[in-house]
């Protein structure tokens, strides 16, 4: 018999680290954004991901969309626990979506308050999504299948630090979307500032791997019963931080960036094999927040469907607007 719970976690873990993926490199920008060598940089930073920042957004839709239909359970825990976290995420993603537009519209004097609306919606999604990260890692505290906690029981010193991290992780990808992307002066100083975000991520990635066994028994288990197997994938994402840092000094281009992103996806791999299979921690795994099994039928015939779709628009879409982006050229 087919097993459509493991399908669709596969599917959903698919598109999470996707959007990750995707999305993270722009908020990554509009992180570093305000501290770009000067106004041409930062238009140039912009239009290097005007063209394809909403399409990277297209797997938040599909992932969570997909949630709701295939781990219903997942929504009616998590959402009334993160309410103010995941308004946080949405408002800082619609001002940064907004100043996308506005900002190359608007006349000199108010072109500053888009500027600030796109570095600091980026901040305020990156950081959101760190929190929620953290939230996630540390569990929700549930009753009959109903979350019982407070609505501050996310935002935590710990949840907090992991905030901070994604924030650095994502300006890492910024900067090393800039390596590849322009040339000059702003790719200078790309150069500069990546290896001080790695540095930042790595002495993060310590605390919360020290502070992680503390927060969750579970994990603590987990970790120091498989020695020789999960451990394998921190030294993953170390082995891609040693790859940046030779990558940088020898001034590649698209090495630095491809590195970054494995750095997240053995970092993700961590996250997942850690919690494995709760899905609402610490009390329910995948089986428990499934839905119907014709439930989960039904919406894979669309998914498969939609899915090979949004990957060849995405491979169009980074196809057309291949190469640099250099001063004076955009996509708006």
């Amino acid at each position: 018999m087919i097993d459509f719970t493991m399908i669709w976690a596969a599917i959903i873990a698919f598109g999470v680290i996707m959007y990750v993926l995707m999305d993270g490199f722009d908020l990554g920008v509009g992180i570093l954004y305000p501290f770009a060598p000067g106004e041409e940089s930062r238009d140039v930073m912009m239009n290097s991901v005007a063209p394809v920042w909403d399409g990277n957004e297209t797997w938040l839709v599909l992932g969570g969309a997909g949630l709701l239909g295939a781990f219903p359970l997942v929504y009616s825990v998590l959402l009334p626990a993160l309410y103010l976290g995941v308004f946080l995420l949405l408002a800082g993603l619609i001002f940064r979506g907004v100043a996308f537009e506005f900002r190359f519209k608007a006349t000199p004097a108010t072109k500053g308050y888009w500027s600030a609306a796109f570095a600091g919606g980026s901040t305020l999604a990156a950081l959101a999504q760190g929190i929620v990260v953290g939230a996630y890692i540390q569990g929700f505290e549930t009753e009959n299948f109903t979350y019982v906690g407070g609505a501050f029981d996310w935002l935590t010193p710990f949840s907090v630090v992991t905030g901070i991290g994604l924030v650095l992780g994502y300006a890492l990808l910024g900067s090393t979307w800039l390596i590849m992307k322009t040339e000059g002066d702003i790719q200078e100083w790309a150069y500069r500032v990546t290896p001080k975000l790695l540095t930042g991520v790595l002495a993060v990635f310590l605390v919360i791997s020290f502070w992680t066994p503390l927060v969750d028994s579970f994990v603590r288990d987990r970790w120091f019963s498989n020695l020789f197997v999960i451990w394998l994938l921190p030294a993953g994402a170390l082995l891609c931080a040693a790859m940046i840092y030779r990558a940088v000094g020898r001034r590649s281009e698209g090495l630095p960036f491809v590195a970054t992103m494995g750095l997240f996806i053995f970092t993700y791999l961590g996250l997942l094999a850690s919690k494995w299979p709760y899905v609402v921690p610490p009390a329910y795994t995948l089986y428990d927040a499934a839905s119907a099994r014709e439930s989960q039928m039904f919406l894979l015939l669309g998914v498969l469907f939609v899915i090979p779709v949004v990957l060849g628009y995405t491979a169009w879409t980074y196809w057309v607007f291949r190469g640099k982006v250099r001063v004076g050229e955009g996509y708006h």
